[in-house]
Formats: structure tokens, C-alpha cells, sequence
């Protein structure tokens, strides 16, 4: 089991980096470049490059066939969605609507923006793979779910669909410096890479670990491709291994946070506390 793990950490990593230098020698590289905080010219190929690798990896390392297309759709879907919000929404059109509430604003004023896009498409691969999670034997033999009737294993998928967009948003909502969003996932994704379904943990860990080293010194940035993807599938490995009342937990935190990420800053937070600004300044270029 643990070789089985390790060998899903480092198909991440390798698969990243194939990616990764394919996309930035691609005929598309010069459309991924962006300028980022502090005015470097960075590339969004990392975001691919950790979609691909981490979904990949995962779903090798998934331990089901039904688990490890839940992986590939999660991963694969929230970063193409996120891809395609990093590619139109960096257009002057889209830029006005900010936040959940002005791209609803956007809709009743008739135009749907990228982002709009992105938010559904990744509660579609979430809903997806919360799906074919419940197609899995050891899914779905938790005791509650045997339990339950259609009623109650319709929520359950629901709330398995939450977990995974959920931590796919709040993932995303960490990518405002670099190696923050890696960092975060490899802590996460650290503990959920033993027991059950570690595997698909695991793959996003190796992805994450073979991209920071780039993050930190601002030659790659995550965008929204990679950030969503590496958060989905974290997601669906809380998913995989929790019952409904665990999921209702998990999603019940994640609202949480995306709620207070509305009325704090998650930066100004890290750089008022002590340990947590040594961690997120650790290996990054100096100001």
C-alpha cells in the first residue's frame, strides 16, 4: 500500500512536468503568459500541467475503476473550466463582474461571463464524480447509505458534489501568492493520501510537489485551471471516505470559509499570524 502511494506521488510529479514543458513550448504558450503581483511575467501553463498530472496520477492510483473516473472527471473538468476562465475572463469585457454575485448580475443583464462558466462547470464535474463515486462497492457500503432510500442517496450525492467544488473554490480562493495554493494542497492532501482511496490524494500531491519549486520563483502561476483541479481532487477524496454526515461536515466548513473570504482577507489573516506567515513565505523570492 505504501509503495502503491509513493508511486502515486511520483507519476504526479513526472506527469506535471511532461505537461508542463509541453504547454510552454506549444504554438498557445505566448496567450498563457500573465503579469503577476509584483509585475513579473509569469505562465499559466502550470495550470494544465497540475490538471493533467494530478488527474492522472489519481485515477491510477484510485484503487476502482468508477473512483478513478470520478478523479479524471474532477480534475480534468475543473481545470478545463478554469482554464477557460484564465484564457476569456483575463478579456476587458469580463473583468467588471467580480465575485459570485456579479456574475449573477452579469446573467440578468443577459450575458454569461467566463466565470459564470467556470462556477458551473466545476459543480457539473463535482456533481459527476460524486456520481460515479456512488457507484463504487466500497462507497457505497457504508452502513448509512445502505440505509437510506432514493431520497436519501440523491442528497447524499448532492452533498458529495459540494465537498468536491467546494474544496475545488476554496483552493482557488488561496491562489493569491505564489506557492500558496500548492502549499496548501500539499497539506491537505498529505493526510488524505493514507487509508482509502489515498491514491487519488496522493497523485495531487506528487503534481503539487513537482510544480512548487517553479511557483515559489514566480516562472508559473496556477490560475484558476490549476488551483480548481487541485482542489477537486482533494475534494473527491474527502468525499470517497466519508459518509453523509461526514460530507455534510466537510461542506458545512467549506461554506464557512467561503463566506468569511467575503468579509476578510485570507492574506491579511497569514500575515498577522506568526506561524502561518513563516509557512507562506517559506522558499518564496524575497520582496
Amino acid at each position: 500500500m505504501r509503495l502503491g502511494r509513493l508511486l502515486a506521488v511520483g507519476a504526479g510529479a513526472l506527469a506535471a512536468r511532461y505537461v508542463l514543458r509541453e504547454v510552454r513550448s506549444s504554438p498557445g504558450a505566448p496567450a498563457l503568459e500573465r503579469t503577476n503581483f509584483r509585475g513579473r511575467t509569469v505562465t499559466l501553463a502550470a495550470g494544465p500541467a497540475l490538471a493533467v498530472g494530478a488527474a492522472t496520477a489519481g485515477a491510477l492510483g484510485a484503487g476502482s475503476a468508477p473512483a478513478g473516473a470520478a478523479a479524471l472527471l474532477a480534475g480534468v473538468g475543473a481545470g478545463s473550466v478554469g482554464l477557460y476562465d484564465d484564457i476569456v475572463g483575463a478579456r476587458p469585457d469580463q473583468k467588471a463582474a467580480k465575485g459570485f454575485a456579479g456574475h449573477l448580475a452579469a446573467l440578468r443583464e443577459g450575458r454569461v461571463t467566463a466565470g459564470l462558466v467556470k462556477i458551473a462547470g466545476v459543480g457539473a464535474a463535482g456533481l459527476g464524480a460524486a456520481a460515479l463515486l456512488a457507484a463504487d462497492k466500497r462507497v457505497a457500503a457504508h452502513p448509512r447509505r445502505q440505509r437510506a432510500g432514493a431520497f436519501g442517496r440523491g442528497l447524499d450525492v448532492l452533498l458529495g458534489a459540494g465537498v468536491v467544488a467546494g474544496t475545488a473554490n476554496l483552493v482557488n480562493l488561496l491562489d493569491l501568492r505564489p506557492g500558496r495554493a500548492l502549499k496548501s494542497g500539499m497539506l491537505l492532501g498529505a493526510p488524505l493520501a493514507t487509508g482509502p482511496y489515498g491514491g487519488i490524494a496522493a497523485g495531487a500531491v506528487g503534481a503539487a510537489a513537482g510544480l512548487v519549486r517553479e511557483d515559489l520563483d514566480e516562472r508559473v502561476m496556477l490560475g484558476d485551471s490549476g488551483a480548481n483541479a487541485l482542489g477537486a481532487l482533494l475534494g473527491v477524496s474527502l468525499a470517497a471516505r466519508t459518509g453523509p454526515l461526514g460530507r455534510a461536515g466537510v461542506l458545512a466548513v467549506l461554506a464557512a470559509l467561503t463566506a468569511a473570504s467575503e468579509k476578510v482577507s485570507f492574506t491579511q489573516v497569514i500575515q498577522r499570524t506568526p506561524g502561518l506567515r513563516h509557512l507562506d513565505e517559506l522558499g518564496r523570492l524575497a520582496d
